[in-house]
Formats: structure tokens, C-alpha cells, sequence
């Protein structure tokens, strides 16, 4: 048996998916022709390319360009619907058991979405897609994770959008965009806000701004959860030597244990890593950090939770040990609650065990 076939059929956490960011080639072609939208190649084959070499400039203002074509086929009902649906469908048949999809909606109104008909819509498509994904005898859980664009100005409007359907599907809130220049303490009281109400945060910090972007996603924005993260590295010294010694933030995001929500294929492409092989997720994992393993956007990275799994192991060494812990780690860092982390980690070992013995 290959790496990659053993790997796909173990079981996968996802925390750090964009919706937008996973259409099927298919399915975007489809819903662009019923809108008259313009796309850079005509077969989902050329059409999945083009997306990957588009993404691949070592820019990240230049990866999140892709995106106007994919939110273009999402500004209605039915493209919403069918989206998330399909993004179930695809993350179960990789072995996903648990996964967040974040999306911001305030990107998908050009058509005339109120917010909340947005946040139904893809409400609906996670519905329709669990119940087609348990008509083949598999269970998944999903939930929405609500996103604001750091560059808008709408951040309290999508933290209340969010508190406003934490009980419908939504577990928490994020921000996403571009990062440089655009940092959490443009509007400190959103965070206020959502730490009253008790609501998880994740926050993009630590691909394309530095520790300063960490920093005020853990402490300003009390987050949980960290997108990326990878700049923490830039807070160790020596951190490729036998002796690494950890700075104060460092220290923080380790012994508060704030999960790093880790894309390597992603990050290669946005310049954060230079290969699978040199990427500080393994240095971070052997340091003790919360590594966890995600997708980031499968269309412009051309990949999945199997694919990112598999280059690790292929490319830096990584061991079923490694992609066990991740996997753990994952789910104790999920937004639910205890108990429900606590079952979803039984299922992880119970599936393992029964892989390897």
C-alpha cells in the first residue's frame, strides 16, 4: 500500500478551509456559463491548472487574485448551496471527519444577498451535502466558520452576523485577506465584543505580516486559534539548531498551546515556506506547538487533506505518529464543546488503531 493510499484512508480534521476557495473546476465552469462570467480556461483539467500556476507566484496579493472568479459564481442562492454542498461531498470522500468552512460573507451580495440569506444558503448546501455524504454510510460534521475581510470595514456587522448564528451552524469568527497593514487593532472592539460572548476566534496571523500580527491575534484578539502562524518562527532563535531558544510570544502561543493552523502546499505558494521538506511545521511539531494540518483553498493549491498529509510524509519524513498527533491536535482546538471534542478524538485513535495493528 502507497503513502498516499494508506493516508486517505485515515481520518482527517480540517480547520482552515476557505469555501471560495474550493470550488470544483466543473462546478465553477457551470455556474459561470448560467451568469455570463468570463474564465481564463474552458475544461475543468485546464481550468484546475490555470488556477495553480495563477496561485503560485510566491505573492500573496497576487494568490488572493484567483479568487474573483470563484466568488463570482457565488453570489446566489443556488451557487452558494451547491458550493458548500459539494465541499462536504469532496472533503468526506478524502476522509475528512470534521471540518470548518470559513467564507466572508459579505463578498457574495453583488447579486443581492442580504448577509443572513448568504449565511442560510451555505447553511443549507452543509445540510444537503451531510445527509448525501450519510446516504453512502459516512458521517462528517461541518460547521461554518463566518469570516470578515480585513481590508472592509464591516468587522463588527460580521462578528454580530456571526453571534447571531452561533446556534445555527456557525462556530466562530475570523478575519482574512490581505494581512500587511491591515491588523487586528484596526478595530479593537470587535474582539471585545466577541470574548464577552463567548465566541472562538481564529485570526489570519504569521504568513504575510510578522510577529506583530501574532501577536495582537493572541492578545488583543484572545484568539484560539491561529491562521498560519508559520512567522512565529521569526520569534526563535536558532530555531534550525539543536538549542532554539523561544521568545516571549513564542512561549505564550506554545504554552497556551493556540493551535497553529498550518497549510503547506499554501504557504509554499504564498513564499511563507520555501518546500514541504524545509517547512517549520516540523520544526514547530518537534518544539511542542499545536500543529495542525489543512487544505487552505484546494482549488488554488490543487490539493487535499490526503495530498498535504502525503507530501509530508513523502517529502519531510513525517510518520502515522506525526499525522495522529496533527489529527489530535486539530480536534481538541475544534470550536465545540468538550464533549464533543473528546468523541471526535475517540473516533481519530479508534480509526488508527485499526489501521496499524
Amino acid at each position: 500500500m502507497t503513502a498516499h493510499e494508506l493516508v486517505l484512508r485515515l481520518p482527517k480534521v480540517v480547520l482552515h478551509d476557505h469555501l471560495d476557495g474550493g470550488l470544483r473546476p466543473a462546478t465553477l465552469i457551470e455556474l459561470a456559463a448560467q451568469i455570463g462570467h468570463t474564465l481564463p480556461a474552458d475544461t475543468p483539467e485546464k481550468l484546475g491548472e490555470w488556477f495553480v500556476d495563477a496561485a503560485d507566484s510566491g505573492s500573496l496579493v497576487r494568490y488572493l487574485e484567483t479568487f474573483e472568479h470563484t466568488v463570482a459564481v457565488m453570489q446566489t442562492v443556488e451557487g452558494l448551496t451547491r458550493v458548500a454542498r459539494e465541499a462536504v461531498e469532496d472533503h468526506a470522500a478524502d476522509g475528512v471527519v470534521y471540518a470548518e468552512l470559513r467564507w466572508a460573507p459579505e463578498q457574495h451580495q453583488n447579486s443581492g444577498l442580504s448577509l443572513q440569506e448568504a449565511v442560510d444558503a451555505v447553511r443549507e448546501g452543509i445540510a444537503q451535502g451531510v445527509a448525501a455524504v450519510a446516504e453512502h454510510g459516512k458521517t462528517i460534521v461541518v460547521h461554518q466558520l463566518i469570516t470578515a475581510m480585513r481590508h472592509a470595514d464591516r468587522w463588527e456587522e460580521i462578528a454580530d452576523l456571526a453571534l447571531a448564528n452561533r446556534d445555527a451552524g456557525v462556530c466562530g469568527f475570523d478575519i482574512a485577506g490581505a494581512e500587511d497593514g491591515f491588523l487586528p487593532d484596526r478595530f479593537p472592539q470587535v474582539w471585545r465584543t466577541l470574548n464577552d460572548a463567548g465566541m472562538p476566534v481564529t485570526i489570519h496571523a504569521g504568513e504575510a505580516a510578522g510577529l506583530e500580527s501574532i501577536s495582537q491575534a493572541v492578545h488583543l484578539g484572545q484568539a484560539l486559534r491561529i491562521g498560519h502562524g508559520v512567522r512565529i518562527v521569526d520569534d526563535i532563535a536558532g530555531f534550525d539548531t539543536d538549542q532554539p531558544q523561544l521568545g516571549r510570544l513564542a512561549h505564550w502561543v506554545r504554552d497556551n498551546q493556540i493551535a497553529l493552523e498550518v497549510c503547506p502546499c499554501s504557504n509554499i505558494q504564498t513564499g511563507a515556506a520555501p518546500s514541504v521538506a524545509d517547512h517549520p511545521i516540523s520544526g514547530l511539531r518537534d518544539l511542542d506547538f499545536a500543529v495542525t494540518i489543512n487544505t487552505d483553498n484546494r482549488l488554488m493549491s490543487g490539493t487535499s487533506m490526503t495530498n498535504e498529509m502525503t507530501r509530508l510524509v513523502n517529502e519531510a519524513g513525517w510518520s502515522l505518529d506525526d499525522l495522529r498527533d496533527a489529527t489530535l491536535a486539530a480536534a481538541w482546538s475544534a470550536f465545540i464543546h468538550h464533549d464533543e471534542r473528546h468523541a471526535l478524538g475517540e473516533r481519530i485513535i479508534a480509526a488508527y488503531d485499526q489501521l496499524t495493528n
